[in-house]
């Protein structure tokens, strides 16, 4: 494993960071809680030291299932990135969206960031990952209702506290991230990014690269569009809300398979899977510091690990970008 340092502080986290959205179940069709934390401890022993997990993931699921795997372990020997401001016991701020819980409950899910719901949510996150501090706090959405200000006064008394060690942004914009700038020292964003998702390169990544902000991408492998493994006529399991996203309308579908297709004599290439080569040209673009990259067992804890083993050439990542500019999804 390779690892990178976090802009503005002394954290390296592994370059393949494991995303626990999955392992939470919500949203995903459910969880197995023993293969999520087999899958953790395989990432681990594979060298992959940073976990990104947030209380929204199974309201409580995803950090408890993280608290679990490194129980035994070292605590110094991990990064733990988690989130604060969506709450679904809580109707207040913006209303993001509803949804089921894993017990097939609906849920109206809020984005609210206020000062006191964040300390709160600190110490709630702090009990389920059965630790005493957080190595990055985020917050998980921009939150129109209450300042910026606010919430990040609330990130500072954190870190004063030892409660958190350093603070990050998630789904920023470049304006937000300065103003949010004006009270604290951001060290990152966390952002979707992927091949077929491209939108921060216009902004966001030259802002980040002037300021000396880390760059945290999230969904490189688009959900599991980009592994290849997903082919038209794909049955999604009953809660699994890629069923209703457009990348995986059969159109879509269609054509990234015929993308992924031209890729596949470079990675056959560099001895690598469809998703390996995905994950590696992630992290090989401008800006780009971690992937943060889901598994929900063993299997595909290794091959994720697994990815940065080799290193993509200028001519192929040229190449790759020429099979790109022919894509056309609809949306």
């Amino acid at each position: 494993m390779k690892y990178r340092k976090l802009e503005n502080t002394d954290l390296l986290l592994s370059e393949v960071t494991f995303g626990a959205w999955a392992a939470g179940g919500w949203m995903w069709g459910g969880t197995e809680r023993k293969e999520a934390i087999d899958a953790i401890r395989t990432s681990y022993s594979l060298g992959v030291t940073s976990i990104d997990t947030a209380p929204i993931y199974g309201q409580g699921t995803s950090e408890e299932i993280v608290g679990a795997a490194i129980r035994d372990l070292a605590r110094d020997d991990f990064q733990i990135l988690t989130k604060y401001g969506m709450r679904w016991d809580l109707k207040k701020g913006d209303f993001g969206f509803s949804s089921k819980n894993n017990g097939g409950e609906d849920i109206d899910i809020y984005k609210y960031a206020g000062k006191k719901s964040i300390i709160k949510e600190c110490e709630n996150s702090l009990k389920r990952l059965r630790t005493d501090y957080i190595d990055l706090y985020q917050i998980h959405w921009p939150d129109s209702t209450t300042p910026i200000e606010e919430s990040m006064e609330a990130a500072s008394r954190l870190i004063e506290q030892g409660k958190i060690r350093y603070a990050g942004v998630c789904n920023y914009d470049a304006a937000q991230m300065a103003e949010a700038e004006k009270y604290i020292t951001l060290a990152s964003n966390q952002v979707p990014y992927s091949m077929v998702k491209r939108s921060i390169e216009t902004e966001l990544i030259p802002y980040c690269l002037k300021n000396n902000k880390s760059i945290l991408a999230y969904s490189p492998l688009e959900r599991g569009l980009l592994t290849g493994k997903m082919k038209p006529g794909h049955e999604f399991a009953p809660g699994d809300h890629r069923k209703t996203v457009s990348f995986f309308q059969e159109r879509n579908l269609r054509r990234t398979n015929e993308f992924l297709n031209l890729l596949k004599p470079i990675a056959a290439e560099k001895h690598l899977t469809l998703g390996q080569l995905v994950i590696l040209w992630t992290l090989q673009q401008p800006g780009i510091t971690i992937a943060l990259v889901g598994a929900r067992n063993s299997e595909q804890a290794i091959e994720n690990a697994r990815a940065i083993d080799t290193q993509l050439s200028n001519e192929e990542i040229a190449v790759i970008s020429d099979y790109l500019e022919q894509l056309e999804l609809v949306a």
